[in-house]
C-alpha cells in the first residue's frame, strides 16, 4: 500500500512538471486571456488517479509557478487565491474518474469519453472560479471601460476557462481513443 502511494506521489510530481513545461507555451491573447495547456496533464492525472491526487498534482503545479517566476503577484490573498486554492480545486476534475476507468475497463470508449468531459468540466470551473474572484477583488481596476469588475472577471476567466476546457477536452478525447490504457493504472 505505501508503495502504490509512494508511486501515485511520484505520478503527480511528474504531471505536475509537465504541466509547468506547458504553461510556458506562450498562448497568451492580452492581459485577460489565454488557454492553460497545462490542464492537460492535470486532466489525465485526475482522470487515472481521482480526486486527491488531481489536488494534489494541481497544488504541486500551483507551486511550481512560483519557483519559476510565472506568478503574477499583487498581494499575499491574491497569490493565495489564484495559485493555491484555483490549483488545488483542479481535484475535481476527477469527480468521475472512477467511472472513465470502469467505462474503459468494459470496452465501452463512448460512456467513458462523456464521462471525461464531465470531469473536465468540473475542474475546469472549480478551478476557474477562484481566478473569478480573484479577478473581482484583486484584478477589478484592470477592467474594460465601463466593465464592472464582475463582468470583466466573468467574461474573462470564463472564455479562458471554456477555451482551455475545449481544448484540453480534445487532446484526452483522442488519447483516450488512443491510448486508453494511459487513463487504467496497473496496479489498481
Amino acid at each position: 500500500m505505501a508503495n502504490k502511494r509512494l508511486i501515485i506521489w511520484i505520478e503527480c510530481a511528474i504531471f505536475a512538471a509537465i504541466a509547468m513545461v506547458l504553461s510556458f507555451i506562450p498562448l497568451d491573447f492580452g492581459s485577460s486571456f489565454s488557454v492553460s495547456l497545462g490542464m492537460i496533464p492535470m486532466y489525465i492525472v485526475a482522470l487515472r488517479r481521482g480526486f486527491f491526487a488531481a489536488g494534489f498534482a494541481g497544488l504541486l503545479w500551483g507551486l511550481l509557478h512560483f519557483l519559476t517566476g510565472k506568478a503574477y503577484i499583487l498581494t499575499f490573498n491574491q497569490a493565495l487565491i489564484e495559485y493555491i486554492l484555483a490549483f488545488a480545486f483542479i481535484a475535481f476534475a476527477g469527480i468521475f474518474s472512477e467511472k472513465v476507468r470502469n467505462s474503459l475497463r468494459s470496452r465501452n470508449l463512448n460512456r467513458a469519453i462523456a464521462y471525461a468531459w464531465a470531469s473536465m468540466f468540473a475542474g475546469g470551473i472549480a478551478r476557474y472560479f477562484w481566478h473569478y474572484v480573484a479577478g473581482v477583488v484583486f484584478w477589478g481596476a484592470y477592467a474594460f471601460k465601463g466593465w464592472s469588475a464582475q463582468v470583466f472577471s466573468i467574461v474573462m476567466n470564463g472564455a479562458s476557462g471554456l477555451a482551455t476546457v475545449l481544448v484540453s477536452g480534445i487532446v484526452i478525447t483522442i488519447i483516450l481513443k488512443i491510448k486508453p490504457s494511459l487513463f487504467l493504472p496497473k496496479e489498481s
